[in-house]
This record gives structure tokens, sequence and C-alpha cells, in this order.
């Protein structure tokens, strides 16, 4: 299964309409089941920085098919995963990518998020991943 570009466009949607809501300009990826990206906005104002940011969380959540947040828990000195942030061209370990499934619990792709503190940034992905569920 793969993310079409109208359901991309509606998760797209749904994370810019929270990151309006709550005032923070965002930079917001998706990334299909190949990591590749699907849809991208970088809001009004949104750091310049955190383009690749969102990119990178995306392909994380991805490359090993779970949150972000979790693999920042995972890859704190003495975890399993310590250091993993170095591999694969540089991985974005903290909250703000989020997998993207159908309503069957298939993986599509995944969503990136940045422009706020990280908690923000987790908040605007899970909006996206309430409306990837079609």
């Amino acid at each position: 299964m793969n993310i079409t570009l109208e359901q991309a466009e509606k998760v797209l949607n749904a994370a810019k309409a929270k990151a309006t809501e709550i005032g923070v300009p965002m930079n917001i990826t998706i990334v299909d089941e190949g990591a590749n990206i699907k849809a991208f906005v970088r809001m009004d104002n949104a750091w310049l920085g955190s383009a690749d940011i969102s990119l990178k969380k995306a392909k994380t959540a991805r490359f090993f098919d779970m949150n972000t947040g979790i693999i920042g828990t995972l890859s704190q000195p003495g975890g399993s995963l310590y250091q993993i942030e170095h591999s694969n061209g540089g991985l974005i370990t903290f909250p703000g990518g989020c997998l993207l499934k159908d309503n069957a619990g298939n993986t599509i792709g995944a969503i990136g998020v940045s422009g706020g503190p990280v908690e923000q940034d987790h908040e605007v992905a899970t909006a996206g991943v309430a409306a990837a569920a079609l």
C-alpha cells in the first residue's frame, strides 16, 4: 500500500489546520511507503532550517516503522539504538515524525513536522495521522 496524492493532501491539510489553530508556522512533509516526498508545505514564516528537519523526521519514522519520539527514547546513551541518528544520512530522533496507516493498519507513509517545540510538532503530526485513516 502507498499513500495517494489525495490522501497526502488530506493529511497535509489537517496538519496545517492544527498548526494554524495553535499559531505556529510549520514545515510539514509527507512521505510515501518508500520514504519519498509525496507532499510538502512550508507555512509562511516557518523556519527555513525546519524544512530539512521535517523531511528527516518523516523518513526516520518510515525507515524504522515507529514514531520518532519512541526512537528518541531508545537512542539515549545506554539505549538499544544509541547513536542511530548518525545512520542513513542523518536521522531525527525527537518527536514530530509519525507513521501513517490506512484503516486496515497498513503503513502507507509517514509525516514529519518541524517549526515549534517538539511537543507542538508532535501535536501537529498527530492531527495529520488522524486524517490518514481513510
